[in-house]
């Protein structure tokens, strides 16, 4: 099995014979294997992943590029929620827009860490372009051995782009 980030924490399930629920991006699929998804211990688990996630991201949606296209917004819809923390204390990070890459800006506050971009850089590009930088609620998305002019292979990539659910990487215009 890849290894997997298993950061977002919204794909909670019960498994018989495990004690506890548990990531389900992390579990390899064996038979037999009765799994369960719709336990209220799982909706709590996922609501709560859910609202610690909108708790560090800037909720304008109908300024968004992902606007009705968006994971955050289709997960709380499929959950029965709001966009809203919650009982969580919103914690966003500065700068609103990062323009640390020559081809794309990077939108912090969007940004649910799910990984996705680090994993499709790792995949297409030699030397890896994007990582993950700083810790605790300081972690963001960061680059390395970019600077000034574009790379010829990251300007035709754009993989990262296509793999954020939440418009956080978004190509430069130009």
């Amino acid at each position: 099995m890849r290894p997997v980030a298993a950061s977002c924490r919204l794909c909670f399930v019960e498994i018989e014979g495990r004690s506890g629920p548990v990531p389900a991006c992390t579990i390899s699929v064996e038979a037999p294997m009765a799994v369960r998804t719709q336990t209220p211990a799982v909706r709590r688990l996922q609501t709560t992943a859910l609202r610690l996630l909108l708790s560090v991201h800037r909720i304008d949606c109908r300024h968004c590029p992902a606007n009705r296209k968006c994971d955050l917004q289709r997960i709380a819809k499929f959950l029965g929620i709001g966009l809203n923390a919650g009982r969580f204390e919103r914690r966003l990070k500065e700068p609103e827009v990062d323009v640390f890459h020559p081809c794309f800006d990077y939108y912090p506050n969007r940004c649910v860490l799910c990984g996705k971009c680090v994993q499709v850089c790792r995949r297409q590009q030699h030397p890896i372009v994007l990582t993950f930088i700083k810790r605790g609620f300081e972690t963001a998305v960061g680059c390395h051995g970019v600077s000034g002019s574009p790379d010829r292979s990251c300007l035709d990539c754009r993989a990262c782009v296509d793999a954020c659910p939440v418009a956080a990487i978004v190509p430069r215009p130009g």
